[in-house]
């Protein structure tokens, strides 16, 4: 537990000032000295009475991100819809914080709301048959699917940001560049005939598509 609150200082107060950071500019710009300049006129030491270091900042960051997915007290009738609203709500989670995706794996997930999670998982994966070993198998593969996903669609915006396609007449024109290579080399009809008429389904249908395979799997075993 942290030490007693000095002024308006305290452990909730870094935390939410360090996921604003990560929200605004990413996890490269969190550092204990930008969030304590964030909060007033305080030094990175003065934070470290409160988290202790950077790691451990990091693991309040994921925990409180955690908290904001609803998470039911039991399994309900339905193993598939109870997976895919989690599912779901967690993607939403990575929307409002695309740090997340990119610092899950670099902390354990020790977290009181990161084990409420999980074991909600488990127990809707072990009450349909599923083993321990399995249902911690089937876990890691739906949160692969979730987080991965969350990291491709952060670093893309980023890319798109940095190299200014995040306008839709840049990103057409982009597009064109891309069709005219492909053309040109002859090699890539199938690339090219896309590239001239690109389509397909949102962000959003891709990642259901690959969660609705992946539970058919599930559902299989």
């Amino acid at each position: 537990p942290p030490p007693p609150r000095q002024r308006l200082l305290g452990r909730e107060e870094i935390v939410a000032a360090a996921t604003a950071l990560a929200d605004e500019a990413g996890p490269d710009a969190l550092t204990m000295k930008a969030v304590a300049s964030r909060l007033g006129p305080y030094s990175a030491m003065a934070l470290y009475r409160y988290v202790h270091s950077k790691d451990g900042l990091v693991d309040l960051m994921l925990d409180a991100a955690t908290a904001e997915i609803p998470v039911p007290p039991s399994p309900g009738p339905d193993w598939r819809a109870d997976l895919h609203d989690l599912a779901g709500q967690t993607r939403q989670m990575t929307k409002r914080h695309p740090w997340y995706a990119a610092l899950y794996h670099t902390r354990p997930p020790a977290g009181p709301h990161m084990m409420q999670r999980l074991e909600f998982m488990l127990q809707v994966l072990t009450a349909q048959g599923a083993t321990i070993p399995q249902a911690m198998t089937y876990s890691a593969l739906i949160d692969r699917h979730i987080f991965g996903s969350g990291l491709q669609e952060a670093e893309e915006a980023r890319m798109t940001r940095r190299l200014g396609l995040d306008d839709e007449a840049a990103l057409t024109a982009a597009m064109g560049v891309m069709h005219n290579l492909a053309a040109a080399s002859g090699r890539y009809p199938t690339l090219t005939s896309w590239l001239a008429h690109p389509a397909g389904p949102s962000a959003d249908e891709q990642f259901d598509l690959g969660l609705a395979f992946l539970l058919d799997g599930i559902a299989t075993q």
